[in-house]
């Protein structure tokens, strides 16, 4: 993984549409986004221009990690009504 930024707003906004489904990652509150490696070829080859700062660190990685996780084990509130059941 590795932490890039773009030049300006327009450009992340259309690089991101771009990342959007095809590779995972974060964007930091400072700008700052954290990618896999291969989607850097990928961002070249449609001619967007960024800056690559770094390899994220491992704290950093952890981060993105915990919260892929615990967007797919976040548990919705359950209906109040069960299907076929009247609740009185």
């Amino acid at each position: 993984m590795v932490i890039i930024t773009f030049p300006d707003r327009q450009t992340q906004k259309e690089a991101l549409g771009f990342l959007l489904g095809r590779f995972s990652g974060t964007v930091l509150k400072s700008g700052e986004h954290i990618v896999p490696e291969d989607a850097l070829a990928a961002l070249a080859e449609q001619n967007f221009v960024f800056t690559v700062r770094g390899k994220a660190n491992d704290k950093q990685v952890a981060a993105l990690r915990t919260a892929a996780a615990a967007s797919v084990q976040r548990r919705h509130g359950r209906p109040k009504r069960v299907a076929g059941r009247s609740t009185q």
